[in-house]
């Protein structure tokens, strides 16, 4: 599965944005696929997770309420709604897809990945 994600800018708290991730593959609908950040000076973090038939989801604790996960896939594509948006979600985004074999739930359960689409939330 090849990626490539977009849809990031600069935006101010309190704002929305809405990223998408354009997948390539056959296999697409069958792989979890995950949003990760990466801040400054930071580690790279997992922010939300869905299962391929989109029926189950997670947020880690920071998004939750505030950022939505969904897929498409007919059209290979997985997007994050992000409302309410706070300088602290500035971060380097990344999608991610897990094959269906592991549980999609470490960093490394995620085997590809898109280049990353910089969101940059002013106060």
């Amino acid at each position: 599965v090849q990626l490539q994600a977009y849809g990031g800018g600069l935006v101010q708290a309190g704002g929305s944005l809405r990223l998408s991730c354009a997948a390539s593959g056959r296999t697409f609908s069958t792989y979890r696929m995950g949003w990760f950040r990466q801040a400054p000076g930071k580690e790279r973090e997992l922010v939300a997770t869905i299962r391929w038939s989109g029926d189950s989801t997670y947020y880690t604790d920071s998004v939750k309420g505030r950022f939505t996960i969904s897929r498409d896939n007919a059209k290979n594509t997985v997007n994050l709604q992000m409302n309410s948006l706070k300088p602290e979600d500035t971060a380097v985004y990344y999608c991610a897809a897990a094959p269906p074999w592991v549980a999609g739930t470490l960093e490394a359960d995620f085997s590809s990945w898109g280049q990353g689409t910089l969101v940059t939330v002013s106060s």
